[in-house]
């Protein structure tokens, strides 16, 4: 009977240091948002020191030391967790923010190198360890953004670095990227420095349709793109690039892509673009993309002409995510 009475009192005691912890991080976390990092630091402290092991009151103390300047602290505290085996991605994400902002850039590699051992599927630090090196102006950026791509497809921002690294050597890849970046993060601030890319992409596309890096390249897949491609170019030699040609182009560049077994390369941005197509859509999707790249006011009063259909474009892009999938990287 004592035993048990006196179990019975640890595990009261112990449910009491928990609400008490766990009240004491959730005012830590208002100060830390508030701005008042002195306050939020010693509370989320004294929740970690209640309960050492909870891996959320680790993390928010870490990164309230991140936002005092407090680097070595961070790192300590994140070490002591990654070293233990205790750490989740997020751990290691706020980890190797702090080793970046204390130049710690080769403690910031190795981190993250470990973190894609633990950690294979997230796309995150592919894209991290890729924008780290690119810093460092080393090429195996594209390495790692890619591997993000190809394991983690529905992760935006390797798409993003990957369309930008390509902007001016693989011009089908930066527009293969950056139009799927657009779709997968389309209220990002940076997505209309994407559209401008995509829209000038094709425009330098076209001008050097005949030349060698082009015609030779060794991918089966851009083969393929770029010979369906390539048969529009008629169009442009009249017309130009502006949106409207853009959209007779790429209609009538997935008809061709459909008429040959799709199964061999199955390509969710070409599903979607030929469903579109179906739903009557394309042409709004389109401008949506490359109207106000190309001009603004035109595109606003392209949009109040057609009211209707482009509100029924964008309560369809609302509803109908899209969501790139493994096993369709080509590159």
């Amino acid at each position: 009977m004592k035993k048990f009475i006196f179990i019975l009192l640890i595990s009261m005691a112990q449910n009491g240091y928990a609400q008490d912890a766990k009240r004491l991080h959730e005012m830590g976390k208002n100060y830390m948002i508030d701005g008042d990092y002195s306050n939020a630091e010693s509370l989320l402290n004294d929740a970690y020191n209640l309960d050492t092991n909870n891996i959320i009151f680790v993390k928010d103390l870490a990164l309230c030391l991140y936002f005092e300047k407090e680097y070595k602290r961070g790192i300590k505290l994140l070490s002591n967790k990654i070293d233990a085996g205790m750490a989740d991605d997020q751990t290691f994400q706020i980890a190797g923010t702090i080793y970046r902002a204390n130049q710690q850039l080769i403690e910031a590699e190795n981190l993250y190198l470990k973190a894609i051992k633990k950690f294979p599927g997230n796309g995150a630090f592919y894209n991290e360890i890729g924008e780290l090196l690119s810093s460092q102006k080393n090429n195996q950026c594209i390495d790692f953004w890619e591997r993000g791509i190809e394991l983690d497809p529905i992760y935006a921002r390797n798409y993003f670095n990957a369309c930008k690294y390509y902007e001016n050597t693989e011009l089908i890849w930066s527009i293969i990227y950056g139009e799927t970046y657009v779709n997968l993060d389309p209220l990002n601030q940076k997505t209309p420095e994407i559209k401008d890319i995509l829209l000038n992409n094709y425009k330098a596309y076209f001008a050097d349709l005949l030349n060698e890096k082009y015609i030779k390249e060794k991918n089966k897949f851009i083969q393929k793109v770029l010979s369906k491609l390539s048969k529009q170019f008629d169009i442009v030699a009249e017309k130009g690039i502006t949106t409207a040609t853009l959209t007779m182009i790429r209609t009538k560049f997935i008809l061709e892509w459909f008429k040959d077994k799709p199964e061999k390369y199955p390509f969710k941005l070409f599903d979607m673009h030929l469903k579109l197509l179906r739903e009557g859509m394309f042409e709004s999707y389109n401008q949506w993309i490359f109207g106000s790249a190309e001009n603004l006011s035109a595109f606003q009063g392209w949009t109040q002409l057609h009211s209707q259909e482009y509100f029924e474009f964008m309560q369809y892009f609302k509803t109908n995510s899209f969501k790139p999938v493994k096993d369709e990287f080509y590159h």
